[in-house]
């Protein structure tokens, strides 16, 4: 399944065709130009904008054009709403694991200031917005934060957000909700073409949204006991409880490259032993504390690219037991 995706805002998480075209149409008029019907614009309307508008107002600076659209886009009385199921969406990523991303065209102070409004920038780990050719930024953005390209895809509403992904070496998701249609899309050969993020998020919740290698090497270390001082009511801090630890790990070599040499490889002894180590070490009220400790332990200390922890905590009647999960990526 996909690990990180790196999304399109406009089209793609939400519907703001109403005052893009008002604001359009506003620019159009200011220099002469006729205004146009959705139709008319969707058919004609490319990524990067800049090459659009001087098919159409040529010879006017794209600072010029961009305030124009501004003041309009921000006078217009059509409002701009999240796409059905984006919220849902969202949150289902970040409860699971999976990194998000935006890359953008829209200016930065409108996107911020819909994100904001919409209470969706808590979900994404980088935005880059006010990018007027995408294609330019995606490695970059690929490796600056660390992202393994087989298992990332962009998500968009576009044939340049395709051709985008394309320049970065990650899968292609079109979506049919924003401002290029199907024919158009079909041109750039996505990996995939779904209706909506909507659709995105049934595949991943479903395990339908599989890139070949996407799960990769790991090494488990499976429920691993550890003896240490953990609870929140003192009582409970003073006695030594054993704890059970999962731990999967991502090394940073995959294990066709391992030459059967033991130096090459994630020495999982020696990593029980630092758990046990790190678990006694100091009392802590919080099992999810120990979680993260131990995942930045592991990435600080050992060749992993990625760690997965569990720990277990028989403390509730009527259960097996409690389960907190941490996951942590190596930043680069």
């Amino acid at each position: 399944m996909f690990r990180s995706l790196i999304l399109d805002w406009s089209g793609t998480l939400v519907d703001d065709s109403g005052p893009t075209l008002t604001a359009t149409n506003a620019v159009l008029t200011a220099y002469g130009k006729k205004p146009m019907s959705w139709e008319k614009f969707r058919e004609s309307f490319r990524l990067p904008y800049s090459e659009w508008y001087e098919d159409h107002v040529p010879g006017v600076s794209l600072v010029d054009l961009e305030e124009h659209f501004r003041h309009s886009f921000d006078a217009s009385e059509e409002s701009v709403t999240p796409l059905n199921g984006t919220r849902d969406f969202l949150e289902w990523c970040s409860e699971n694991g999976i990194r998000l991303f935006v890359l953008t065209s829209m200016n930065s102070e409108i996107f911020s200031e819909q994100a904001k409004r919409f209470g969706f920038q808590r979900h994404f780990e980088a935005v880059y917005s006010g990018i007027i050719d995408k294609r330019k930024v995606i490695a970059e953005l690929i490796q600056d934060k660390g992202l393994v390209k087989e298992e990332t895809a962009y998500v968009g509403d576009m044939l340049h957000d395709i051709e985008t992904a394309h320049f970065g070496g990650v899968s292609s998701v079109a979506v049919l909700s924003g401002y290029d249609p199907l024919e158009k899309l079909e041109t750039g050969e996505p990996t995939f073409i779904i209706s909506s993020i909507r659709s995105l998020h049934a595949m991943l919740r479903n395990g339908r949204a599989i890139v070949p290698d996407a799960a990769g090497d790991w090494i488990v270390i499976r429920r691993l006991a550890v003896d240490c001082f953990i609870g929140v009511p003192d009582k409970e801090r003073a006695l030594r409880q054993t704890l059970h630890l999962t731990v999967d790990i991502r090394p940073g070599m995959n294990f066709n490259m391992l030459e059967d040499r033991v130096e090459n490889t994630v020495d999982y002894d020696a990593v029980a032993k630092r758990i046990t180590e790190l678990a006694g070490k100091r009392p802590r009220k919080l099992i999810e504390t120990l979680s993260v400790e131990v995942a930045e332990m592991v990435l600080d200390e050992f060749d992993a690219r990625e760690v997965i922890v569990e720990v277990e905590k028989k403390i509730l009647p009527r259960t097996d037991c409690v389960l907190v999960k941490t996951r942590r990526y190596r930043d680069s």
